[in-house]
C-alpha cells in the first residue's frame, strides 16, 4: 500500500522516548562500541589478508550478538556469507501495525578505514577514548555505531507501543572499500527486503552540532593508480638528467590535463554538472546557517606569515559548492619516492600517484573512470610508459528524491524537539554507493540519509571522534521520524 500524508500516526512520549536513548546509549551503545572502536576491522583495500585477520568476522558477530541481546519481538539476525564475498549483517523486526507491509530499510557499515598518522598524544586509531563528550577511534563515527543506534530507535518506540513500520537492516562490511560486495546482497535479499518505502542512512555528516542535518546529495568517486615509468632501473642523476626525462616531471604534465594546478579547478567539461535550482537554494540556506564556519572547521596548519593556511574559497556559498557539487581531484598516495634520508642523487626509474577524483552528484562514475583513463594515458609524453588503473567501486554520486510533506514534517519536528532548531539540509562531498543503488531499486522510496560526521570529527584521518551527545539526539530523531511514517 502506498504512503499517504493523510494516514494518521501515533507519536512517542518524546520525554521518555529521550529518557530512554539516552540511558542505552551510556549503558549499553559507548561500552559496544569501545570494543569496536579497539579492533582493526580495516575494509578489504586495505587488507588484503581480512579473512585470516579475522577482523572483520569479529565485529559483525560482536554486532550481531549485540542485536540478538535486545528485547525486540519477532527479532531477526542474520550474519549472511556469499563466496568470497565479505559479510552482510541482516536483521528483521516485524511491523507493530496493522497495515506493516512497507519498509524502512536502516543501514550501516562496519569496516574501517586504515589507521593514518598525526594522531595527538593519548590518542589512537585502535584505542578508544573519550574526551569532553567525544569518542575518538577509527571507526566510531564512520559509522560503527549505525547498527546499535537503528535497533535503539526501533526499541524506544517498542517500549511505548507506538506502532510502526516493519524495519530491515543492512550492515555491509566493503564500504570503505567501495561497496563492490553489496550488489550482490541486495539481489540476493531483494524478497524480504520486499517494498522500501524509507531508507535510513547513519554514514553521512552534520553541518553542525545544533541541528539535525539531512544530506541531500552526495560525490561520486573515481580512484586508482597512475603510473610513469621512463627506465628499467634507476641511475645517476648527474649522468642522466638532461637526458632522460624525469618521470615525476611527465607525471605533472598528465595532471595538468586534469587540473589546473593554480586554481585547482579540475578542467575537462565531462567531469562537471549543472546544479539543480533547489540545490542551489538549499546551498544559500546553509551557507546562511553556517558562515564561515564551513572552511574554519578544518585543521588549518600556520602558513608563512604566521596566519594560517587559507582555502581556496572563502564565500560560504562557493565552499559548499565546491565540495559538493564540483568536481575535485586529491593525490593520496605515492610510490617510487625514496624516504628523504635515502634520498641519493638517483633519477629514479618510476612514480606512482594514487588519485581520488571525486564527481557531482549527476556525473556518472564509470563514463568518467574511462574518461580520466583515456586522458591521461593518451599521446604520453616522450612516449613514456604510462598506465592508469582504476580501482574496484568506482560509484556515481547521488542526488535525493524530493522529500515528501510527511517526510519534511517529521524531520522539522524531531530537530525542533531534539535540537531545538529546524532542520537543515546540505551536500556531502564523501561517497556512499549504497544510495545510487536503492533509488534505482526502490524508486518510491523516502531518503532520510544523515550521521554524526560533523564539524573536526575528521573521518578517515586522525583524531576521528563521535559527538556523543549528537548521536543521542540523532538516535531520538530517528526514532521520532520512524513513528511519523504514514501508512
Amino acid at each position: 500500500m502506498p504512503l499517504t500524508d493523510e494516514t494518521p500516526s501515533v507519536s512517542p512520549d518524546p520525554h521518555a522516548l529521550w529518557g530512554f536513548v539516552e540511558d542505552q546509549w551510556d549503558r549499553e551503545i559507548i561500552p559496544a562500541l569501545e570494543r569496536y572502536i579497539a579492533i582493526p576491522a580495516k575494509s578489504p583495500a586495505f587488507d588484503s589478508d581480512w579473512v585470516q585477520h579475522g577482523h572483520i568476522d569479529q565485529v559483525v558477530r560482536d554486532a550481531a550478538q549485540w542485536l540478538e541481546s535486545r528485547p525486540v519481538a519477532g527479532l531477526k539476525v542474520e550474519i549472511l556469507r556469499l563466496p568470497g564475498r565479505t559479510p552482510v549483517l541482516f536483521f528483521e523486526a516485524p511491523a507493530t501495525r496493522a497495515d506493516g507491509g512497507d519498509a524502512v530499510l536502516m543501514y550501516g557499515h562496519l569496516d574501517k578505514q586504515p589507521e593514518f598518522s598525526g594522531w595527538r598524544a593519548g590518542l589512537g586509531p585502535w584505542q578508544p577514548v573519550i574526551q569532553d563528550g567525544k569518542l575518538y577511534g577509527r571507526g566510531g563515527a564512520d559509522d560503527g555505531y549505525a547498527v546499535y543506534a537503528s535497533l535503539t530507535a526501533i526499541e524506544a518506540l517498542d517500549r511505548q507501543g507506538v506502532p510502526r513500520p516493519r524495519c530491515v537492516g543492512l550492515i555491509e562490511t566493503c564500504e570503505e572499500s567501495g561497496s563492490y560486495d553489496l550488489l550482490p546482497y541486495v539481489d540476493a535479499l531483494r524478497d524480504r527486503l520486499g517494498r522500501v518505502a524509507l531508507v535510513v542512512c547513519l554514514d553521512s555528516g552534520a553541518g553542525n552540532y545544533d541541528q539535525l542535518w539531512m544530506t541531500n546529495s552526495l560525490r561520486g568517486l573515481v580512484t586508482g593508480t597512475l603510473e610513469v615509468q621512463v627506465l628499467d632501473e634507476g641511475v645517476h642523476s648527474g649522468d642522466s638528467s638532461g637526458v632522460v626525462p624525469s618521470s615525476f616531471r611527465i607525471l605533472r604534465h598528465l595532471l595538468d590535463r586534469l587540473e589546473d594546478s593554480g586554481s585547482g579547478r579540475v578542467l575537462p567539461d565531462i567531469f562537471h554538472c549543472d546544479v539543480p535550482a533547489e540545490r542551489l537554494e538549499q546551498v544559500r540556506e546553509a551557507a546562511h546557517a553556517l558562515g564561515d564556519e564551513v572552511w574554519k572547521r578544518f585543521p588549518w596548519a600556520c602558513g608563512q606569515d604566521g596566519g594560517f593556511v587559507l582555502p581556496m574559497v572563502r564565500d560560504p556559498q562557493q565552499v559548499l559548492l565546491n565540495r559538493t557539487w564540483r568536481p575535485a581531484l586529491s593525490v593520496t598516495g605515492a610510490e617510487g619516492l625514496p624516504p628523504l634520508a635515502s634520498a641519493g642523487n638517483v633519477l629514479r626509474p618510476r612514480t606512482a600517484f594514487k588519485l581520488s577524483l571525486r564527481l557531482p552528484p549527476l556525473v556518472d562514475g564509470a563514463t568518467a573512470a574511462q574518461a580520466l583513463k583515456s586522458l591521461l594515458e593518451q599521446d604520453a609524453p616522450y612516449q613514456a610508459r604510462v598506465l592508469f588503473q582504476p580501482d574496484p567501486g568506482v560509484a556515481s554520486g547521488w542526488n535525493a528524491p524530493r522529500s515528501a510533506p510527511w517526510l519534511l514534517a517529521a524531520l522539522d519536528a524531531a530537530s525542533r524537539q531534539y535540537f531545538g532548531a529546524a532542520c537543515g539540509y546540505i551536500g556531502q562531498g564523501g561517497t556512499i554507493p549504497l544510495m545510487n543503488l536503492l533509488l534505482q531499486g526502490f524508486p518510491d522510496a523516502q531518503f532520510m540519509v544523515c550521521g554524526v560526521l560533523g564539524p573536526q570529527s575528521n573521518a578517515h584521518g586522525p583524531n576521528e571522534f563521535l559527538h556523543i551527545a549528537y548521536a543521542k539526539r540523532l538516535t531520538a530523531s530517528v526514532a521520532q521520524t520512524l513513528a511519523a511514517m504514514p501508512a
